[in-house]
């Protein structure tokens, strides 16, 4: 699998080149890798620290495509004893940092995290952290209930005909990853196949049907972020605004979910700053990989919990030359 998905990347990464002139225009390539274990807290003797593993060997990448790859950016964090994740917030701070507005930066993708940028704050003021699931819940319960005729709920359409649960939605508060101080991530270890199964028995339980169990699924994430915001982030300083990234963006009945629960406070998507939902990753581990190749660490031990600021990414030399920097 590992090798298997650095041809993959490899092959993602040539089309792309493919089409702005060339590979031979390519700097650098960074790549996060699929997470496939992510335990960060240490659970026995033999990793104190923790451990996480992603694959997508970019040695592949490199070879294939004769480029520097820069790569596998947990790791480093995780083996200085932080949570290694979120891993977006470096760049949150370089491109959404305002000297009058505090900003909180919600990403939902398969887990929700979150930025906070207090109003001209410097980097070690930052505060982030995983505030819960964001679509991993959602996209299991609905793989489940229509017995895998539909991955996902696209645009919300299931949940927006179903009804929310709310002593199920208080059930699911209560998990333990929810009520956690920060620092903090999660992974599928918390919220993936296995809790999905919990929550459904607990939904046929009830005799819900599908439409409310999805809805109750989606608003346990909206919840989960507002609690966390309320409990976590409005006590440090004001929120102004929340900019939403990641897929979750576009699930309406989330999104409208989440501004229910955050009345009062603006919520954009990173569409409003000019950068495609879909792109804010790739462009937080661009940056990460270019301070790697600097020398600079973009690693943040006040977020993270690590015991200092690692340099995050390991350097795997393509056969091209190195360009090079301006």
């Amino acid at each position: 699998m590992n090798f298997a998905l650095g041809e993959v990347f490899a092959a993602a990464a040539q089309r792309l080149a493919d089409g702005q002139g060339g590979m031979d225009t390519i700097h650098l390539i960074a790549s996060h890798g699929q997470t496939v274990c992510h335990l960060p807290e240490g659970k026995s003797p033999a990793t104190p620290a923790g451990s996480t593993l992603q694959v997508g060997e970019p040695a592949v990448i490199a070879e294939r495509t004769g480029v520097t790859v820069v790569a596998d950016f947990r790791t480093a964090d995780v083996a200085a004893g932080g949570q290694g994740a979120p891993l977006s917030s470096f760049a949150d701070y370089l491109i959404f940092r305002h000297p009058a507005r505090g900003r909180a930066i919600q990403n939902l993708g398969g887990i929700g995290n979150v930025t906070f940028l207090p109003a001209g704050c410097r980097l070690d003021e930052v505060i982030a952290f995983d505030t819960g699931p964001g679509n991993m819940l959602i996209d299991a319960i609905t793989s489940k209930v229509t017995e895998g005729r539909l991955s996902c709920d696209v645009n919300g359409e299931v949940a927006a005909q179903g009804r929310v649960d709310d002593a199920l939605l208080a059930w699911l508060m209560k998990h333990e990853f929810i009520q956690r101080q920060p620092p903090k991530s999660a992974g599928r270890e918390e919220f993936g196949a296995a809790f999905a199964e919990e929550f459904l028995a607990k939904s046929n339980e009830k005799g819900l049907g599908a439409e409310d169990a999805i809805a109750t699924g989606t608003a346990f994430t909206a919840e989960s972020v507002a609690d966390a915001y309320r409990r976590f982030l409005i006590p440090k300083g004001r929120i102004d605004e929340v900019i939403l990234g990641g897929g979750g963006v576009y699930n309406q009945t989330l999104r409208q979910f989440i501004m229910e629960r955050l009345a009062g406070i603006s919520v954009l998507t990173h569409e409003d700053f000019g950068i495609p939902g879909h792109a804010k990753e790739a462009l937080a581990f661009a940056i990460l990989g270019n301070e790697a190749m600097l020398g600079k660490s973009g690693a943040m031990p006040t977020v993270t919990g690590a015991a200092r600021p690692a340099l995050l990414g390991k350097i795997i030399p393509g056969w091209r030359a190195l360009k090079e920097q301006v």
